[in-house]
């Protein structure tokens, strides 16, 4: 175990092991590499494998390796959540991650042994133990939350005002305390996770577990203050927007892409690394695309299905679907897409507004619904799906062609377009210097120097 860190400079960073949670902390490591300090990041060998190669230029980021625990009810070498059979199987993963803890507080054991504890901890709040682990070492932690500001707080008041809120039917308006909604929500808005009336559900307490830990680090603390510092991908694609996807070039649906003669022209459709879409349900998805005649790029996770007899042949030259792993933010970038059928986790929102390509939100799990109507109510960015309450096929073909028919080529979907472009433009000044993002991410790194010179 090689430890790299210098005395006095040195940030840990310790993401969860999903796609969704180690990237943008990957975008922060950078950030902080940019501004002269030294970052060890602490992840497993199979998830140390693909970080290398985000962080190959960067000298000062380093990557320490903790073995993955193993456990009965896990794949053997199964080490990231999009490893996963399927989803029913993360409850497991997660409890198997609390296993880290040992090996975790073994490095800052040796770091202190050292005299090269770092400055802070910048840990997943999924990764809830380490405040345990770093409090035993007296170095401050901080939790990093992936997801949007706006879901956060209804799912953090839900927790502390549940029992006070009645719900009478699905359709009844909901009242979430502490928060001014800009928008109505009712039940079937409402993340899965969160069953209001049930706290004897398991999702619900280990949600409420993690939240009352958060409320004891900031009573710890002397206060609580969040650094709004996103969008992180920015800092590192700003300047070259318009080029983000020649970093790619030789991947083959970039160059499919390439040969669009049109801009905005092509849909790029993906359900995340981690949602379990039933087989029937992706047929419907794929009728819908072959009966708009839009051209389109999809990437499929599911290990069970396969595209529809005779399609392959139907949609040659104008739709790409991909089994493997693509470089989402590439094809965002890319002056041919135009929209983004999405299931809307916060990554995938950031990485398409910043982009100025509009959303078809089709919320999977999560906070994703709330998501969906901050993006459709709010920015007016994105274009909802019709679902159905069945559990198999919740959006039949026609459904979807009939979305994609709306955002391309009615005024709705122009108007909508151009509202992506503007957020995207916000974001963009949010970054630059003078910025609220960057002046947000100066402050910080300026008071986690503070709090170092405050120990030495």
């Amino acid at each position: 175990m090689a430890n790299s860190a210098q005395p006095h400079n040195s940030i840990v960073i310790f993401p969860f092991m999903a796609q969704g949670h180690t990237l943008p902390l990957l975008d922060l490591s950078k950030v902080f590499a940019r501004k002269g300090l030294t970052v060890n990041i602490v992840t497993t060998p199979y998830n140390a494998l693909a970080i290398s190669k985000c962080i190959k230029t960067y000298t000062n980021i380093h990557i320490i390796e903790i073995p993955f625990p193993s456990t009965p009810d896990i794949p053997n070498g199964c080490e990231n959540e999009s490893q996963l059979p399927n989803m029913s199987l993360f409850t497991s993963f997660f409890k198997a991650t609390l296993q880290l803890q040992q090996p975790f507080e073994q490095i800052l054991q040796d770091m202190s042994e050292s005299g090269s504890l770092p400055i802070c901890v910048i840990s997943d709040y999924f990764l809830l133990w380490t405040v345990s682990s770093c409090h035993k070492f007296n170095v401050p932690r901080f939790v990093f939350h992936g997801t949007g500001v706006l879901g956060m707080a209804i799912t953090k008041s839900i927790f502390a005002h549940g029992s006070n809120i009645t719900i009478k039917s699905e359709t009844d308006l909901i009242h979430i305390p502490d928060v001014d909604l800009p928008f109505t929500l009712t039940l079937n808005n409402m993340p899965d996770f969160i069953i209001v009336n049930d706290p004897t559900h398991s999702s619900y307490q280990e949600y409420q577990r993690m939240n009352e830990i958060g409320e004891r680090e900031k009573e710890s603390s002397d206060g609580c203050k969040a650094w709004c510092v996103g969008t992180l991908l920015l800092y590192d694609v700003m300047e070259k927007r318009n080029d983000y996807h020649k970093i790619t070039p030789s991947e083959p649906y970039i160059k499919w892409l390439d040969d669009r003669g049109t801009s905005n022209s092509v849909i790029y459709v993906c359900f995340g690394s981690h949602s379990d879409v039933p087989d029937l349900q992706l047929d419907e998805v794929a009728y819908g695309l072959e009966m708009r005649g839009h051209p389109f790029i999809w990437a499929v996770r599911s290990k069970s299905w396969t595209v529809p007899d005779g399609m392959e042949d139907r949609i040659e030259g104008r739709g790409w679907i991909v089994g493997d792993w693509v470089d989402q933010r590439s094809i965002l970038a890319h002056h041919a897409t135009g929209a983004f059928l999405s299931h809307c986790g916060w990554n995938s929102v950031l990485e398409s507004l910043i982009m100025g390509v509009p959303l078809l939100g089709w919320p999977m799990g999560a906070e994703q619904p709330l998501n969906v109507k901050f993006v459709v109510d709010v920015l007016e960015a994105g274009i909802s799906v019709p679902m159905k309450h069945d559990k198999i096929v919740r959006v039949d073909r026609k459904v979807i062609c009939d979305a994609v028919k709306e955002l391309m080529e009615s005024d709705k979907g122009k108007k909508v377009r151009e509202k992506a472009e503007k957020v995207g433009k916000l974001a963009r000044q949010a970054v630059q210097k003078g910025g609220s993002s960057n002046q947000s991410l100066d402050e910080l790194v300026d008071y986690l120097c503070g709090v170092n010179k405050k120990t030495m």
